[in-house]
């Protein structure tokens, strides 16, 4: 079971939806994909790009997925306040929703790396997506 507290239900998801999801680093990205009937997410790599170029790569997954809406990890102590990853994260969402015109949901992903590293995970950014995934999905009515 996750550490992560679960996050309220988010509003205006579609009924039968693909996600995509990351878990967002100055380095290296996470990626998962998951879908809503499932409720399960399947690594998909990391993005090992900054700027423009991850934005070009996660164009390819898109292209390749096609999801209906993107998923990514926003962290933050474990008291809830902002470390120093929480606004680059909340700025990689905007450009997100803006570059690709998706709906995007933000997820607090407090500790979806212990957990990775906790599961032996070989790729932890890839595994850390997945959790950030499973999680958002486990919140859907």
């Amino acid at each position: 079971m996750s550490a992560l507290a679960a996050p309220a239900p988010p509003t205006g998801v579609p009924k039968l939806s693909s996600f995509l999801a990351f878990d967002f680093g100055q380095k290296r990205t996470g990626v998962a994909v998951g879908n809503r009937l499932l409720r399960t997410a399947q690594p998909q790599g990391s993005i090992h790009a900054q700027g423009d170029a991850r934005f070009v790569k996660i164009a390819e997954k898109i292209r390749e997925w096609q999801p209906d809406a993107l998923v990514t990890g926003v962290p933050f102590h474990p008291d809830g306040a902002d470390n120093d990853n929480t606004q680059p994260a909340k700025k990689f969402a905007r450009q997100l929703r803006g570059r690709f015109k998706l709906p995007v949901f933000e997820v607090d992903e407090r500790y979806s790396t212990t957990e990775a590293l906790s599961r032996g995970a070989k790729d932890a950014d890839a595994t850390s997506a997945c959790i950030i995934l499973e999680q958002f999905l486990r919140s859907l009515p």
